[in-house]
């Protein structure tokens, strides 16, 4: 259930979330002059929520993991292992680097008391560090795709304790 939550709100955050603050409801709301900043603002904070919740479901993907090791007896199989790995530290890096990264330059892109020429710099290195969160979400979503597919569909059976022994 976890991979699915997962999958689920990245394609949601992905498809409708992501550019709702760009929308042209969002700018009539905020109007023609406070409409750049603000639109960035709000996007990068449901960012930081959305990367929260990344950390959060790779935790407990984790924890699933080490009670089937502890309660099963299985071991993880380890490409699963792996994918999981590399979508926790995706989340990871994404928040705790590029996100800020992204904040940082998005505040010096419109402060008023930055030079001009710093704030070109700050956009063109704002458009770059963009370009790696967007692929780096693509490459996550595709993850989380196929680790809820291979969660949904385990190559083995439980080992030790029949499936049909937990339920009541």
């Amino acid at each position: 259930m976890n991979a699915a939550v997962w999958f689920g709100a990245a394609v949601f955050f992905t498809v409708s979330i992501g550019s709702a603050p760009f929308s042209q409801e969002m700018k009539d709301l905020l109007g023609t002059r406070n409409s750049p900043y603000f639109t960035g603002a709000i996007a990068q904070i449901f960012i930081a929520r959305y990367f929260r919740l990344q950390l959060v479901c790779g935790v407990v993907a984790l924890l699933h993991l080490l009670a089937e090791r502890v309660y099963l007896g299985r071991t993880p199989h380890k490409p699963s292992f792996g994918l999981l790995i590399a979508l926790v530290i995706g989340g990871w890096l994404g928040g705790h680097w590029v996100q800020p990264k992204m904040k940082q330059l998005h505040t010096i892109k419109y402060a008023v008391s930055t030079p001009r020429q710093e704030r070109e710099a700050a956009d063109s290195s704002f458009r770059a560090w963009h370009g790696v969160s967007q692929g780096m979400n693509l490459l996550m979503l595709a993850g989380l795709g196929v680790y809820l597919w291979r969660i949904g569909n385990p190559t083995d059976p439980a080992r030790f304790v029949s499936t049909t022994k937990f339920r009541s």
